[in-house]
């Protein structure tokens, strides 16, 4: 993908192979194929061939279904759709066009996750939990990171409907941006000297 001398450059020839058009999915898909070894080794799942698969921000959790490999996982990708957004504007700078941009989710991070924390749409079972020290795999965390994700697409319909604009003129990421991000940012730094509201330990893969 990206050569003998490490060029970045080789995943914009990737995704252009094929033409002027490529679908925001696509540009996930070849992120996380390309990037998979950085991640840590413990977090895999057998590849289906003898073999262990990174699978990077992904976290088992009891109430997930699934059928065979992926049973138990909860899939985030939280940087990976965060790089996926940094690079739409600069391929359509390139007259590149980028389509199905609602196929990528919300982005399950400590400040749209802190924003419906703070705001109380999401609460603690528990109010003396926050005062604790969290894992990210711990299942509360991936439990709060997932209902994050959920909350955030019935978030940005209600977004749009109150501006009056459509999906094609305000996309998710634009809600995000502007919206659920800055605004948990800001009441972060209102309340809290800009921690988020539960304290998580990270090597920095995540958060």
């Amino acid at each position: 993908m990206f050569g003998a001398d490490g060029r970045p450059g080789g995943l914009f020839d990737a995704l252009t192979a094929a033409g002027g058009s490529v679908q925001a999915h696509a540009i996930l898909m070849t992120l996380l194929d390309s990037l998979s070894p950085i991640w840590p080794s413990g977090n895999v799942i057998d590849d289906g061939a003898g073999g262990r698969a990174p699978v990077g921000d992904c976290w088992p959790h009891s109430a997930v279904p699934g059928p065979g490999l992926t049973a138990g996982w909860m899939p985030f990708h939280k940087l990976s759709q965060w790089l996926t957004y940094s690079l739409l504007e600069p391929l359509l700078w390139a007259g590149v066009t980028v389509t199905g941009l609602d196929a990528l989710t919300g982005l399950p991070e400590y400040r749209n996750g802190g924003l419906l924390l703070d705001t109380g749409v999401l609460r603690l079972r528990d109010p003396a939990l926050a005062a604790r020290r969290w894992d990210v795999a711990d299942e509360a965390i991936v439990e709060w990171r997932a209902l994050t994700v959920a909350l955030l697409d019935e978030l940005a319909p209600r977004v749009r409907d109150r501006l009056g604009v459509t999906a094609d003129a305000m996309p998710l990421a634009c809600v995000l941006e502007g919206g659920t991000w800055a605004a948990g940012r800001e009441l972060a730094g209102r309340w809290r000297g800009g921690l988020p509201p539960l304290t998580i330990a990270s090597d920095g893969t995540v958060f």
